[in-house]
């Protein structure tokens, strides 16, 4: 079956390694730009993505990439400690979360797609114009508009996706929260223990911080009314003053926040934002992937993760099912609810409720967080949102692996298995 992959990012890239891995063989990935390049600062892969890219036999290039968390904290703009849990291995997962930098991450799975697939699998330069149903794709490149003929289309061209266009034509811009995000990374000294994630903050303001390799990612948030979902790029540096100026008092005895935001090289602009959920991911031959798909805040760190899930679910009912029909409505059928309760529960803040409740029933702090909100809230909060985003460890661990077996990995030609 003949496959083409719009989009190699995170998603594209892991669709790529994972339909390879289930059988197929004929897949071309068509990126937009000429050069693909480090860009971004740094993600988290929790459990359940990193187990995935292990099962893909990327694990100890994974790990190599950056810092394995072993806590994850909550505290107030004050510097009070909420709520604190462990993380990855420390939690019981059999797989590690990992913190990496998304530029390095997105190289190495190139490099393992060129290194299976053939160093020509990943075409740059072809901008997606559109997807027909029936198979073909448009791309835009310096020579032309070109048409690529397809059994399977999969749309992986992120949050301004042309695909995803087809089933939303009057969609306009990403809705914007009003929030906005300022990112970068700085070579700083380590606070806490070295391996922590930090939030701190509430519904108006927010900083997270956490290690990644020798540096230390961070991410300053406040509600504004600067910018929208228009202006959705990562790429757009600011001056870093009047940012600084926002985070003036934050200085707690375990981080100096505004130092922090002093020492970054550069910082990025970029709207909080996501888009509505769709009632449908799949027509004819064409399937939508990743942010492409489910655009989400970032609360809880969860957009790659979840498009790695989609990456392998997709390759899995493809080389299951009997027929490629099947195989992408069992793929819709089992990630899209899934996906849109997260894009929804990400908009009530997600984990980071425990933050807000926090604000509102103490604002200017508290003797002990039990007084304010209650352990059985702060649990629960905490729980709700694994098991919905699928990285509750005990059900994680249990659950059956997506690697296909091997006596049904190859289609025939058309799509049913011989």
């Amino acid at each position: 079956m003949s496959i083409v992959i719009a989009g190699a990012g995170i998603g594209g890239l892991t669709a790529a390694l994972s339909l390879h891995e289930a059988g197929f063989r004929d897949i071309g990935v068509y990126e937009s730009v000429d050069t693909l390049r480090p860009l971004g600062v740094g993600i988290n892969l929790l459990p359940h993505a990193v187990r995935e890219l292990t099962e893909l036999g990327l694990g100890e290039r994974m790990a190599a990439l950056g810092v394995a968390p072993g806590t994850l904290a909550y505290y107030n703009r004050h510097g009070q400690e909420i709520w604190s849990e462990p993380r990855g291995l420390a939690a019981g997962y059999h797989w590690p979360q990992l913190s990496v930098h998304r530029g390095r991450l997105q190289l190495e799975l190139l490099a393992a797609v060129r290194e299976r697939l053939g160093a020509d699998a990943v075409r740059t330069g072809h901008r997606l114009v559109t997807a027909d149903p029936s198979g073909i794709a448009r791309f835009e490149t310096a020579s032309g508009a070109v048409d690529v003929p397809a059994e399977l289309i999969v749309g992986a061209d992120g949050i301004h996706s042309a695909m995803r266009r087809r089933h939303r034509p009057d969609e306009g811009a990403p809705v914007w929260n009003g929030l906005t995000l300022w990112r970068g990374t700085a070579r700083a000294p380590g606070f806490l223990d070295g391996r922590t994630m930090i939030m701190a903050g509430d519904a108006e303001q927010k900083f997270v911080a956490y290690p990644i390799g020798d540096a230390i990612n961070f991410i300053a948030e406040r509600r504004t009314g600067a910018r929208g979902g228009h202006h959705a790029d990562w790429n757009r540096a600011v001056d870093p003053a009047p940012i600084i100026e926002l985070f003036r008092e934050w200085r707690f005895p375990w981080l100096d926040v505004p130092g922090l935001l002093s020492a970054a090289d550069e910082i990025l602009e970029y709207p909080m934002v996501d888009r509505d959920p769709l009632d449908r991911w799949t027509d004819g031959r064409t399937a939508l992937l990743g942010d492409a798909a489910h655009p989400m805040y970032p609360n809880g760190s969860n957009g790659a993760s979840q498009a790695v899930l989609d990456a392998r679910t997709l390759a899995f009912h493809l080389a299951t099912a009997p027929s490629t029909e099947q195989g992408l409505a069992a793929y819709e059928a089992e990630r899209r609810p899934a996906t849109t309760a997260l894009v929804l529960s990400n908009r009530r803040q997600g984990p980071e409720q425990v933050m807000v409740l926090a604000h509102e029933r103490a604002p200017d702090g508290f003797a002990h967080i039990h007084d304010v909100v209650s352990p059985q809230e702060l649990t629960e909060i905490a729980t709700g949102y694994k098991k919905a985003a699928g990285f509750h460890p005990d059900a994680l661990n249990a659950r059956p692996s997506l690697t296909p077996p091997a006596a049904v990995r190859t289609l025939g030609p058309s799509g049913v298995v011989p």
